[in-house]
């Protein structure tokens, strides 16, 4: 393990702990002598994302963490919450148990949660994902978040998340009601 530090190549791990999905690591760099923690996370199998245009890539938790923190930039959001949805989303990609799935899909996905998350990270990304062309898309897209009507694009057929109530209870905290 390579330290963010000094770079040195040695490390001991100092603690050990069991995480939902993973287990994080306290390291001691035997060089300078710095701590710092990592985190390990099985992943079960490649999932491929079909893009609109046919493309196939790799899914990558990355870009999917970076797409909602950007979508959530200067909202008080309560810590780790950008981190639980992208958990969440990750895990339900990885029950369905498929291969490949349509990027439509997990767009859909990050709709919901912002959705219960933030209103305004909803905005956001709902504003780029669904590329609105004109302020009356946008402004019925807002009168329908206002409204509380529940229009997605998720198919019928497909379920709910398990998370959306954890996500509520989360939303709730924030705006302290």
């Amino acid at each position: 393990m390579k330290c963010p530090y000094c770079s040195g190549s040695e490390s001991r791990v100092i603690d050990s702990r069991d995480l939902n999905e993973g287990v994080r690591r306290r390291r001691k760099c035997l060089s300078c002598g710095a701590r710092f923690t990592t985190y390990e996370r099985m992943q079960p199998h490649s999932i491929f994302i079909v893009k609109k245009d046919g493309r196939r890539e790799e899914f990558n938790r990355d870009k999917l963490f970076l797409g909602i923190r950007k979508a959530c930039e200067k909202c008080s959001l309560p810590t780790g919450a950008i981190d639980k949805l992208t958990d969440n989303i990750e895990a339900e990609l990885y029950k369905q148990g498929k291969s490949e799935v349509p990027s439509s899909l997990i767009g859909d996905l990050v709709m919901e949660g912002l959705r219960e998350l933030d209103h305004i990270a909803y905005i956001r990304f709902a504003s780029v994902y669904r590329e609105f062309t004109d302020i009356d898309e946008l402004q019925q897209e807002v009168d329908t978040l206002v409204s509380g009507e529940a229009k997605t694009s998720v198919p019928t057929n497909q379920p709910h998340l398990l998370f959306s109530e954890e996500l509520k209870t989360l939303a709730k905290s924030h705006q302290g009601g």
